[in-house]
Parts: C-alpha cells; structure tokens; sequence
C-alpha cells in the first residue's frame, strides 16, 4: 500500500543567507517591472539578500551604486508601470572578457551567487556563457589576489535563471513571454481604432505587426480581429498570392463587404525569401 504523496510547500526562510540579484537587458517589454517585484518578494520570503542591478550588464560591470540592496517596499508600487524601473541599457564591456571579470568580481564582492536576468536573446546567450566561465573567471581573480581561497571555494557554483522578456513569444518552451500579451492588446486596440474609418469609406487597411521571425502576434491578432489575410514567415503564401488576393477582396466587396483587414508580420516573406511589407 503506497503512502499518500507529499505536498511540498516553499518554507520560510528556506534559502536564509544567500545572495540574488535580479537585472532587466536588452529592450524592455512590459510585464518586466512585476517579474521584478515576484523575484524580490519571493527572495526576501525565502530569506534571501536580494539586490538590484541597474542598467543590466552595464551596471554589473560598473558596479559601485548600480548593485544595491532591495527591500519589501522597494517594489512597491510598480506592478503597473511600463518598461523597467531598474533601467536597462546595451553593454559592450560584457562581450569582452575583461568586462564579465570585473561583472564576476562585482558580484562575489557581495556574495551574489544566484541571477534572474529578464531579457530577450542576447541577454540570456551573454547570461549563459557568464556562466560557463564562472570558474574560470574565479581561478583568475584568485590568481590576481582580488578574491581570497575562502571566497573562491564559497562561490565556487553561480546559478542563473533567465526570464525571457519579448514580445515576440518565440523563445520554445515559453507559454508567454513577458510584453506578448500586453502588446497583443495594443495591437487589437489599435485595429479597433480603425475599423470604424474603414466601414465608413469602405477602405482596406494594412497592418504592420511585430514579431521579428515569429508570426505569433500576427495570427492571434489576425483571429481575433477577423482579418482577412495574414502573413507570417512560418508560412509563405503562394507565388501567386498578389493575384489571390486582389480577387479575394473583389469577392467580398461584390458581396457587400465594406472593409478589410490585412495583417503583415514584420518577418513575413515570400516562397523566394524576399520580404513581404505593408509597403
């Protein structure tokens, strides 16, 4: 006869006594500023010494006043706001050893040895690789006399996990990124905002959505909004689709139709790769 299972609850003060920062990279998305506030209150629940990093990696790098500490009260209050209240800012320092030395030297300082990194592709590959040379980047300091024996076996291991902040939602594995929803409404609001022009002239209107290679935002925007045609660069329309669809739309207009909706994913392209836009 089995035992009945064990459910397995977070205690309080689980993790007392160590160290995690938490930075936003690369372009913001909204959605990054509650991400933030989950990560803080959720260390400080669980006994950790959490800490900002302002301006991402560059901030890393920097040091000094752009890694403090971070309260129950210092995410108060930004659950609502766009962008990210702890900056965020395009770092070259970090693509150069020398830069995630320093960023490794940073960090011990404050025995940081645990990172949430919200960000998109970039952030997350330059996070990865930090952690690949973590204990490369440690026997150097120790060999330059900036950290001590002690401090090289303390901080021997550094844990990252990676949040990915686009809108894109193309990141595999991710039910929905951070900024896809929101940007969703945008884009629905803003179809809204038209669909009563065109009824009233009987226009067509193009929409150029966003989405880099991934056509995401483009079909459930295109579902939702009734669209008459979308593109995306998952699925390149046929040769002919300049033709297909110039007769789609005398179809419609014949049979009384008063307007139409075309969306284009910023990334669509044709059977012979060439780019496909609202232009």
């Amino acid at each position: 006869m089995s035992s009945a299972p064990v459910q397995r609850f977070i205690q309080h003060g689980a993790h007392k006594g160590k160290g995690i920062a938490v930075f936003t990279s690369g372009g913001d998305s909204q959605g990054m500023n509650a991400a933030v506030r989950a990560v803080v209150r959720m260390g400080i629940y669980v006994g950790c010494k959490v800490y900002f990093i302002r301006e991402g990696y560059q901030g890393m790098v920097d040091g000094g006043e752009n890694i403090i500490e971070a309260g129950w009260s210092s995410v108060s209050s930004i659950i609502h706001r766009g962008g990210t209240v702890i900056g965020s800012a395009r770092c070259t320092d970090f693509r150069e050893r020398k830069g995630r030395l320093q960023a490794a030297l940073n960090l011990v300082s404050r025995g940081i040895t645990n990172l949430v990194v919200i960000g998109g592709d970039g952030s997350l590959t330059g996070a990865n690789l930090f952690r690949q040379e973590w204990s490369s980047l440690l026997d150097e300091l120790l060999k330059e006399g900036k950290i001590t024996q002690e401090q090289r076996l303390k901080y021997k291991a550094l844990h990252i996990a990676g949040m990915v902040g686009s809108i894109d939602n193309d990141f595999c594995g991710t039910d929905m990124t951070i900024g896809t929803d929101s940007a969703l409404h945008r884009i629905i609001e803003a179809i809204d905002a038209i669909v009563s022009t065109a009824y009233s002239h009987q226009r067509t209107f193009i929409m150029e959505v966003m989405g880099r290679h991934c056509g995401y935002l483009a079909v459930v925007a295109g579902v939702i909004s009734e669209a008459d045609y979308v593109f995306i660069p998952e699925s390149p329309p046929p040769q002919d689709w300049e033709a297909r669809i110039c007769s789609k739309l005398e179809q419609e207009r014949s049979a009384g139709q008063r307007l139409n909706i075309i969306i284009v994913s910023e990334g669509a392209i044709d059977r012979e790769g060439q780019p496909i836009t609202a232009e």
